[in-house]
């Protein structure tokens, strides 16, 4: 008996998308995407085969033939003069287009709305503005500067992204965790360089006569800060490179591997490392950084073992501090909606501790730890270090990944919010030149920040025109008043920076909500978590998208499957280990496999199709023994009869005579997978053929096929044709 064709469906179902090539099916470019039901088409043939009662021999159907469209022949020269060609051709409209396309502001700002926009730009600014002078200073710590860099950094920030930036609502400038990654290249290239890192640098302007470096560009002594702030433009500057990089080449698909799940885990693994950075500054210890796999551990070693040189000061200050900034901030949280902007408990700190430290005279008095001077104006302009560029290239990848990841995600998120659209492309070009620019004027790298982000749409942001309020408070700040900082105790602003974890440390509470929702998403959180607090945080990305790779990979490698019934008084398909009242016809079974078919799962395919409907193995060895029994028997009972005795297979009907494999989820399948479907066709063939009087299992794709045409027809072949090898 032959096996039955294919489904027609294959040939009626979709006529335009089936004629399409199949090497570009192949590729991707017309991918099945599976549907959560299956529907019958509307032909006889196939509902009488579910819904009548037919006689029990195979419904033949006629063979099918696909013509594939031809594509033109073009050679590779002459598609690359084609797209040459059209995209140097300029004309006035496409010249203005671009300039327009590459500053936004051109195209933006002179609609600007100035009676509605302008006091919610100018209030959000202002807020922004005070909020980011304490954080600017105290995350200068972090990134191993000195304080007025940080401030030259988000002032900077502010005003490139109002020239180069699409989203009217995010925030650039310092963020925590690329304050972290920069600190601790800046403090490896020290120490190759002979800093101690221990070593409290002095005010600008004194040169250490205990540590001096000469710069090679230049006649004058570049001092431990001079070369800390070189070590952290030139990564910055590198930084910038990539992202303008990624932005031209249009690479930016890289952050779809760094899932949400994957960047939480990260951010807040790393602020385990940035609490352990600065808590050395609330006890007024001088300890070195320590950098590297287990840095976190190996501080607190540190940390513990001169314990009893703590600064009763600097301790009392920092629980002080504390005591007032935790309980603010989750007041603010608390009456967000009814505050009408944050109240800037941060600035309340800053101002109080620099007046008690100047007039106590606690630095004199107690040896507590410093600002000092923090110099007015702006410093002359330097080119960054190009002979440090091979010393920090790869941890400028890190960097430029995780920056532009955020400030897009961020982007694209309050975007959608506000109903507007945002170009990924430009912002990674805004992100770009916020670091390439500012690295020539003594900055580190920036991005955009959720904290400051939240506040600023908070207080009524509108357009873009709110980063010059911020930059033109932070000039202020940088013109007149940052000299009035240099009593101001590190310990305040290590607790600042410690109690903007809080968003990040507070994760832990939505682990059960994200538990529930997706165990697999749980797992990476954990294990990016992990890896980026004890072992580093370049090494910890790496590992949480590595890892995450693998999750997909695993999903894939044992999918779901499962046997599908009709819902009754309609032509849709269900699991019937999901569903009790389904009606399935007797003598066939339908199983669903609902991933790729490649060759991680072809054994795990092989397996459950075999365990949930026949294995022919199994079944032909069962016959066998069957027939020895019979053999036994006869000659037993007629022993007098010496003629050979034929040996015949069992009749036992089967349960079942034909086998759907519904391919409707499986995507794509590669050689593996289609041997494997030849192997399922060629067993349950050999089977039926050493039997007599048996249904045949059949086999029958009720799917669209991804793959090529020379391969399509080899199963067709195989299923049609008893005669082919398979």
């Amino acid at each position: 008996m032959k096996l039955k064709h294919l489904s027609p469906e294959m040939s009626s179902e979709s006529k335009g998308q089936d004629d399409l090539s199949f090497k570009d099916s192949l590729e991707g470019d017309d991918q099945y995407s599976p549907p959560s039901r299956i529907r019958l088409e509307d032909e006889k043939e196939s509902s009488t085969i579910f819904k009548e009662e037919a006689n029990d021999q195979c419904i033949p159907y006629p063979r099918i033939h696909l013509e594939p469209q031809e594509k033109p022949n073009t050679n590779f020269k002459q598609f690359v003069m084609k797209k040459l060609q059209k995209s140097c051709q300029c004309s006035p409209t496409k010249a203005k287009n671009m300039i327009f396309d590459f500053l936004p502001v051109l195209r933006w700002l002179p609609k600007y709305q100035l009676k509605k926009n302008i006091l919610g730009d100018v209030m959000s600014g202002l807020i922004v503005g005070i909020l980011l002078v304490p954080q600017s200073i105290a995350y200068s710590l972090l990134a191993g500067q000195e304080p007025v860099y940080g401030l030259y950094t988000s002032f900077f920030a502010s005003i490139i992204y109002f020239l180069f930036g699409t989203s009217r609502h995010i925030s650039v400038g310092i963020f925590g965790v690329l304050c972290l990654m920069i600190g601790e290249v800046v403090d490896r290239e020290l120490l190759k360089a002979g800093y101690d890192t221990a070593h409290i640098p002095p005010s600008s302007g004194m040169v250490s006569n205990e540590s001096t470096l000469l710069n090679q560009e230049s006649d004058r002594i570049c001092d431990r800060s001079c070369y800390a702030i070189t070590v952290g433009s030139t990564v910055t500057f590198m930084a910038g490179v990539y992202q303008v990089a990624m932005g031209f080449f249009q690479v930016g698909f890289v952050s779809v591997y760094l899932s949400d799940a994957l960047l939480s885990g990260f951010v807040t693994g790393a602020s385990f490392t940035i609490l352990t950075s600065q808590a050395k500054y609330l006890l007024g210890l001088s300890l070195p950084r320590s950098n590297g796999v287990g840095s976190l551990i190996t501080t607190w070693i540190h940390i513990f073992k001169n314990i009893h040189k703590t600064n009763l000061c600097d301790l009392i200050t920092s629980l002080l501090c504390l005591l007032v900034l935790v309980p603010t901030k989750e007041l603010n949280e608390h009456f967000k909606s009814k505050l009408k902007a944050p109240i800037p408990t941060e600035l309340i700190v800053v101002v109080a501790a620099t007046l008690a430290s100047h007039f106590g005279k606690l630095n004199e008095k107690y040896s507590t730890s410093i600002a000092g001077h923090i110099p007015t104006g702006f410093l002359p302009p330097k080119a960054p270090d190009w002979n440090l560029i091979p010393n920090v290239a790869v941890d400028a990848i890190a960097i430029s990944i995780i920056g532009f990841a955020i400030t897009v995600s961020l982007s694209e998120m309050f975007a959608k919010k506000h109903g507007y659209a945002v170009k990924a492309n430009q912002e990674m070009y805004a992100i770009g030149f916020c670091n390439i620019i500012p690295s020539f004027f003594h900055c580190f790298t920036t991005s955009a920040a959720l904290a400051k982000t939240l506040v600023k749409e908070s207080t009524g942001c509108q357009t873009q025109i709110s980063g010059v309020v911020t930059a033109l408070v932070l000039l202020l700040v940088l013109l007149v008043i940052a000299p009035l900082f240099y009593s101001l105790q590190k310990s305040v602003l290590g607790v600042i920076t410690i109690v903007n974890l809080r968003g990040a440390l507070c994760k832990f509470k939505d682990l059960p909500k994200m538990w529930k929702v997706s165990r697999m998403d749980t797992v990476i959180w954990f294990v990016t978590m992990l890896s980026s607090a004890l072992i580093s945080t370049e090494i910890g990305l790496l590992v949480g998208v590595c890892f995450s790779m693998f999750c997909v990979i695993l999903r894939t490698q044992k999918p779901k499957s499962s046997l599908l019934g009709l819902v009754k008084e309609s032509e849709i398909f269900e699991s019937t280990s999901a569903y009790k009242n389904l009606w399935t016809k007797p003598g066939i079974k339908i199983f669903r496999f609902v991933a790729p078919l490649y060759y991680i799962n072809k054994e795990y395919f092989k397996s459950a199709l075999y365990k949930k409907t026949l294995n022919p193995v199994l079944v032909e060895a069962a016959q066998k023994k069957a027939a020895k029994k019979k053999i036994r028997k006869e000659i037993a009972t007629l022993s007098r009869i010496q003629d050979e005795v034929s040996v015949q297979l069992s009749h036992d009907p089967l349960e079942f005579h034909t086998v759907v494999i519904d391919c409707s989820a499986v995507q794509f399948l590669d050689t593996a997978g289609i041997n494997t479907l030849k192997e399922a066709f060629g067993s349950h063939r050999r089977y039926v053929g050493r039997g007599s009087g048996i249904m045949p299992a059949d086999l029958t794709l009720c799917a669209k096929w991804t793959f090529r045409r020379k391969m399509r027809e080899e199963i067709i072949n195989c299923v049609n044709n008893p005669d082919a090898r398979c």
